[in-house]
C-alpha cells in the first residue's frame, strides 16, 4: 500500500496524472471515499496523463462517460445505482472485460462484480487538517 497525502486539489490531480503512467489497458480502478474528497479530481489528472483532452467530468448522471486518449477510458459512476439489474441493463461487464481502462466511482456499490485484481484507491479527509486528503493506493 502507497499512502500519499495531498494538500490541495492540484495536488490530488497531479498525482492523477503520475498514477496514470502505471496503468495498462485492462486494468479497473474502484475509487472509495465520500462526497467531496476528490476522486474525480484524481481521475480528471488520471485522464490528463492518458491523454484526453475533452473535459473530465463525474458522470453522476450518465452512469458512463467514454473516453479515448492513448487507451479507451470508461469513467463510471455508481453513485446513483440502487438495484444489481440496472447494472445489468448497461451491460458492466462488458466495460469491465473489454481492454479499456475503467475508473469507478462508489465502487463500494459494486465490490462483488469487481475483478479480484483491481486497484483500490481510498481517499479520505485528515480530519484534524481542513482540506487535506490521505490517498491509499492499493493493488
Amino acid at each position: 500500500m502507497i499512502e500519499i497525502i495531498t494538500k490541495k486539489p492540484l495536488q490530488t490531480y497531479n498525482l492523477g496524472v503520475d498514477f496514470s503512467k502505471k496503468l495498462k489497458a485492462g486494468d479497473v480502478v474502484a475509487f472509495y471515499g465520500g462526497l467531496g474528497v476528490g476522486k474525480t479530481y484524481f481521475i480528471k489528472g488520471i485522464c490528463r496523463g492518458l491523454g484526453i483532452k475533452d473535459n473530465v467530468i463525474s458522470p453522476s448522471f450518465t452512469i458512463i462517460n467514454e473516453y479515448t486518449g492513448n487507451l479507451k477510458i470508461y469513467h463510471i459512476d455508481f453513485y446513483r445505482i440502487e438495484k444489481v439489474d440496472e447494472l445489468r441493463e448497461i451491460g458492466i461487464e462488458e466495460y469491465l472485460y473489454n481492454g479499456g481502462i475503467c475508473l469507478i466511482e462508489w465502487a463500494d456499490k459494486v465490490e462483488f462484480l469487481l475483478p479480484p485484481n483491481k486497484i483500490d484507491i481510498k481517499i479520505d479527509f485528515i480530519k484534524s487538517k481542513k482540506c487535506w486528503r490521505r490517498v491509499r493506493i492499493e493493488s
